[in-house]
């Protein structure tokens, strides 16, 4: 097993996209126009500022959250000055991380995206006290920039996980504004009835809020395993099995297999990973683009 976790080649055959038909076609129009938008490399300059950490992300540096953290702690000048947090910039300014001289990210490059199907046993971290295994152990080597993984699943939960060198893609997929839909293969000890289908759609009080399903889907089973198929809009911690826990239910499996238009290819198996073509980047950046928020849109750099 860990021979099979630790490759990063694609298996053999012609692996399905992972971007859903139905958001093809809307994709590559919002695609048509964003490269009609593009901004040439020599009318840069005419660029409009925009906020520091957005830049930063852009750059590949790392997430909104940590490039925010940054600023914080005051490892970010612009034109010799420390930066706080709100500042904005423009392609002519001088930012510095320390000495390292941070370019204005030329925003028709399309960013690095990766598919994993992450198996049980795994955490989505790059340390952890207990020494256990991590997705990021798997992951090709980056120069000059880092894998950001779009959301998380727990040591127990397997499945697809996204990596980007984004941090403004990686934004977008989980910022809960922009509500982008996550779907799991739930495998539970015993059937659900009617009236807890009803809850879970209805929503369920939690801890820290209300949660609910978009959709239930009863996907069958054998003895006393039965399996569904569920889809939420938003990612917090252990979400889905707290759910189901508020039932008084037994997750005993738990796999996400789509987050957003992107879908856990079938033939890609337990612990590999695959780049997604730049052409189905570019389709999922449009389809972001399709699907923002009208606020989002309205401060979304040009592209």
């Amino acid at each position: 097993m860990a021979q099979q976790r630790n490759t990063t080649k694609r298996p053999r055959g012609k692996t399905r996209s992972p971007l859903r038909p139905s958001a093809r076609k809307t994709a590559e129009r919002a695609s048509a126009r964003r490269d009609a938008r593009s901004t040439p490399r020599a009318e840069i300059a005419e660029a409009p500022s925009q906020k520091l950490h957005k830049i930063l992300a852009q750059s590949g540096l790392g997430s909104r959250r940590m490039m925010e953290e940054w600023i914080r702690e005051g490892k970010i000048t612009v034109n010799g000055a420390v930066a706080t947090i709100g500042t904005r910039v423009g392609p002519t300014d001088l930012i510095r991380l320390g000495r390292k001289v941070i370019r204005w990210p030329v925003t028709n490059r399309v960013p690095r995206v990766l598919v994993y199907h992450k198996p049980e046993g795994e955490i989505v971290s790059h340390d952890d006290p207990e020494g256990r295994a991590s997705v990021f152990a798997q992951l090709p080597t980056l120069r000059g920039a880092k894998w950001l993984a779009v959301g998380r699943l727990d040591f127990n939960t397997s499945g697809l996980l996204i990596f980007t060198t984004s941090g403004e893609l990686a934004n977008r997929m989980m910022h809960p504004r922009f509500a982008v839909e996550r779907e799991y293969a739930v495998r539970l000890v015993g059937e659900l009835n009617p009236a807890q289908i009803a809850r879970l759609r209805n929503g369920i009080a939690l801890s820290d809020g209300p949660a609910a399903c978009l959709s239930v889907e009863d996907e069958g089973g054998e003895g006393t395993n039965h399996w569904y198929r569920i889809v939420l809009r938003e990612g917090r911690n252990r979400v889905v099995r707290r759910l189901f826990e508020a039932l008084g239910i037994t997750v005993s499996r738990l796999m996400r297999v789509r987050f957003g238009v992107v879908a856990l290819p079938p033939r890609l198996k337990r612990g590999q990973v695959s780049a997604l073509p730049a052409v189905e980047v570019k389709r999922l950046l449009a389809w972001l683009d399709e699907n923002a928020p009208a606020e989002a849109q309205a401060e979304a750099p040009p592209a």
